[in-house]
């Protein structure tokens, strides 16, 4: 190799070239994959990891597996105007407003239309930068400027421990994030330095599976907090566990979104879990997981192509997720043969003597209803209840 420079310092340059000269392989990687995950449902992700483990790195190798552009911005050294913007006065502030003006990283996002914004040492910016920073996670606004839907977040944290003038996040900052422990296994490292690296592997969703995905997720998330009401909403105790994942409806949200991304990838329960119990944390998270285990439930697009070949489950909570699962596959796709397929389905948990159970599905099914298709026959065992719900007139 020719040197590309002229000078004293032009060798050393090709050597230091060399040394940054690197390939990846695959490799299975929880921690990767759950990132993967998070970012493919377009949830703002934060890694938790030691100084010098390599998180920047991994984002430069994230940005190029999608094809995005990436933006990094340290949070520990920019002012709350750097993220609310600047005042700029108009031409007649009185009737058109004071305009914030964005900082440029974010123009540059706005005008790709899509990217990846990358904020590192989130846990050394002081209080009021964290603050400033919510209305970027939550809004996706900078400024005046709205940050395109398909630009993705991902921050980086030290612990307070090992931070300079560390802080604990808030717990409104922390509670918009997938919080994601970041490692390295010392065999990572020593392979790294012989030149290879564990790739990430993007999760691709398939198009065929997005429907039945979703719905699976919905009665899955449902029935789980039907039958475990108290975790609908838990906020820690203490300050450290607060600047973590805990569960919240908002997380609640997320953990619905990771796990449709992953019934609709094929993920591994692995890479999942690490991504669950980020979104909601570990008791939850460990809690959602083993019910998951145990309700196993089928494609329901399957259901609905052919609603006589399945039974209803036994069990109380499985039926509620079954039947939940089943309605939010028809809302995904609504049509007269699956609205009626539907029906056929609940009308099983007549024969099987737990209407009840079926009563919600029963109400949200009918509304889905087109004014010209007719009333099928399935729906006869839950006309009171229906007419009680106010999803169908009385008389006759």
């Amino acid at each position: 190799m020719e040197p590309q420079s002229s000078g004293p310092l032009a060798a050393a340059d090709e050597l230091n070239a060399r040394v940054r000269a690197w390939r990846t392989e695959p490799s299975e990687s929880p921690q990767l994959e759950a990132l993967a995950l998070a970012v493919t449902a377009n949830l703002p992700v934060l890694l938790w990891g030691e100084p010098g483990i390599g998180k920047s790195a991994g984002m430069e190798q994230l940005a190029a597996g999608l094809d995005l552009p990436l933006e990094t911005v340290i949070a520990s050294v920019h002012e709350p105007s750097d993220f609310a913007g600047l005042p700029i006065i108009g031409d007649d502030p009185a009737s058109t407003g004071v305009p914030m003006a964005p900082p440029d990283w974010a123009v540059r996002l706005a005008s790709a239309g899509r990217g990846l914004v990358f904020f590192d040492e989130l846990s050394s910016a002081p209080p009021a930068v964290q603050a400033a920073l919510l209305r970027v996670v939550l809004e996706r606004r900078v400024g005046s400027l709205a940050l395109p839907e398909p630009v993705r977040v991902v921050a980086a944290a030290n612990p307070p421990s090992s931070a300079a003038d560390g802080w604990h996040l808030s717990p409104p900052l922390a509670n918009r994030f997938v919080h994601l422990r970041w490692t390295h296994e010392p065999r990572t490292v020593a392979r790294g330095m012989a030149g290879t690296w564990p790739s990430l592997s993007i999760p691709m969703v398939d198009p065929a599976k997005a429907t039945g995905a979703v719905a699976r997720a919905r009665g899955a998330i449902s029935g789980f907090l039907t039958a475990r009401p108290g975790l609908a909403h838990h906020l820690p105790a203490d300050a450290e566990a607060r600047g973590g994942p805990w569960p919240s409806p908002r997380t609640w949200e997320m953990a619905l979104r990771l796990l449709a991304v992953g019934y609709a990838t094929d993920a591994s329960p692995e890479g999942l879990s690490a991504a669950i119990v980020g979104a909601i944390g570990d008791g939850a998270g460990i809690e959602l997981l083993s019910y998951l285990e145990a309700l196993d439930l089928p494609d329901p697009d399957r259901v609905l192509a052919n609603p006589e070949a399945f039974k209803l489950p036994k069990r109380g909570d499985r039926q509620l997720a079954f039947l939940t699962s089943v309605v939010a596959a028809v809302q995904g796709d609504v049509t007269r043969r699956r609205w009626e397929a539907g029906w056929a389905v609940l009308a099983k948990a007549v024969d099987a003597g737990v209407p009840d159970v079926a009563a919600r599905a029963a109400a949200d099914l009918a509304a889905l209803r087109d004014t010209d298709w007719p009333v099928p026959s399935g729906i006869d065992g839950f006309v009171d209840i229906l007419r009680l719900s106010g999803a169908l007139p009385g008389g006759g």
